[in-house]
């Protein structure tokens, strides 16, 4: 049974920053690729990040390109997401996803397993 568990959400203020992590049991983490994606108040679920399995190839929404990195340690079994510079529109649950293949994919679709979610609370 795949499990994941994300940690790190908060309340930040404008321009602050942020470390989320998700840790993940069960089955070959080092397989396949992940995600992050986010809800914010009142609108569907959206792409944030994706990186392969192993860790070579990332991908992010642009809204988020040059503050958000995505990481991975197959070693630990854990991925994890440094949030830079926050804007409050960046105020979402986030989770993170286990995708079924090792290549990245910004489709909801392409994950199969998904965390409960943190929630970040940016105030400006």
């Amino acid at each position: 049974q795949v499990q994941l568990e994300e940690s790190g959400g908060g309340l930040v203020q404008a321009g602050g920053s942020l470390r989320l992590s998700c840790a993940v049991s069960g089955g070959t983490f080092s397989w396949y690729a992940m995600g992050w994606f986010r809800q914010p108040p009142g609108k569907e679920r959206e792409f944030v990040a994706t990186i392969s399995a192993s860790g070579r190839n990332t991908d992010y929404a642009d809204s988020v390109k040059g503050r958000f990195t995505i990481s991975r340690d197959n070693a630990k079994n854990t991925v994890s997401m440094q949030m830079n510079n926050l804007k409050p529109e960046d105020t979402a649950v986030y989770y993170c996803a286990r995708s079924s293949s090792n290549y990245i994919t910004f489709r909801p679709g392409g994950y199969n397993y998904w965390g409960q979610g943190t929630q970040v609370t940016v105030s400006s």
